[in-house]
């Protein structure tokens, strides 16, 4: 459910997905998203291999990430409910790239996301629980989980980009209604987060 919450949020990737997609066609937005798939893939192998782990180690290093994680997701919701917000689906024409391109572009776009950062590094190891088995097969499951979530939504996203922003487009009432239903539950995640104890 956090993986959904996340994922519908708007973000560097969601931005970069829809515009590449306007732009250039849905299986632009397709490779791009491959791009940002590895991206993913190489946050959680980095978190499985020892970041999480090293969170769960040293005092108060989980918290102080749990604190800016939340402290983020508040100016993520700020700047989708602050007067002159922007839905993601208010896009900017890109230029034509080439699949390469487009696959390095996702996966830089990603790599650049401290929403992802922090999703690894903050949230989800707040369900890890030492006591229940292995931290690296339940960083390994927990990411592959959230990685499957985050492409197959991103991929409807990407595929149906365009007819989304016509929609909304015409109709301005529906864009403020997405922001603050984005606003809100990104608000919502962040009060979650900063009150959640770590557990041991």
């Amino acid at each position: 459910m956090v993986s959904l919450g996340m994922v519908l949020t708007p973000g560097p990737n969601m931005i970069y997905l829809i515009s590449r997609s306007i732009t250039q066609g849905p299986l632009a937005g397709i490779v791009s998203l491959g791009g940002v798939a590895l991206g993913f893939a190489f946050y959680m192998l980095c978190a499985a291999f020892g970041i999480t782990a090293l969170l769960f180690a040293i005092p108060y290093a989980y918290d102080a990430l749990r604190f800016a994680g939340a402290a983020y997701l508040l100016w993520l919701a700020w700047q989708a409910l602050k007067p002159g917000g922007r839905s993601p689906f208010q896009v900017k024409q890109l230029q034509v790239d080439g699949p390469r391109k487009l696959f390095a572009m996702g996966f830089v776009t990603n790599l650049l996301n401290p929403k992802i950062a922090m999703l690894y590094l903050a949230l989800l190891p707040q369900f890890i629980d030492p006591a229940v088995g292995s931290v690296l097969t339940q960083s390994v499951a927990l990411g592959a989980i959230q990685i499957a979530i985050s492409v197959s939504v991103n991929a409807m996203i990407a595929l149906a980009a365009g007819s989304i922003a016509m929609f909304l487009g015409t109709r301005p009432t529906w864009l403020l209604v997405q922001r603050w239903l984005m606003g809100t539950m990104l608000a919502g995640l962040a009060v979650k987060m900063a009150f959640e104890a770590k557990r041991v």
